[in-house]
């Protein structure tokens, strides 16, 4: 009896990685101008491009927001990013795959 239960053991051993290599990998989140954190976008350097495409000043503002979203800076940036520039960013980080 203790043979039949060491086999099943080590046959679990061994099947335990080859299910866990078919596991399919979880898909990469959609970037977002609403609910991706800006340092998350700097870290990707398609997003950061996209960024300081429409919003080139903002490189100088990383350390400080950087884990708000750009939807969340809007209303703090006096008019430097309106509805327009996020759109823009939006449309930009929607191209990257």
């Amino acid at each position: 009896m203790k043979t039949v239960y060491a086999a099943i053991a080590a046959l679990a051993l061994i099947a335990t990685p080859v299910a866990m290599a078919q596991t399919p990998a979880a898909p990469a989140a959609k970037l977002s101008v609403e609910t991706t954190k800006i340092s998350e976008l700097v870290r990707n350097p398609a997003a950061k491009a996209a960024l300081e495409k429409t919003l080139p000043e903002i490189s100088a503002y990383y350390e400080q927001i950087g884990e708000m979203t750009l939807k969340e800076v809007a209303p703090m940036s006096q008019g430097a990013i309106d509805d327009a520039k996020l759109k823009a960013v939006q449309e930009d980080l929607d191209k990257i795959k």
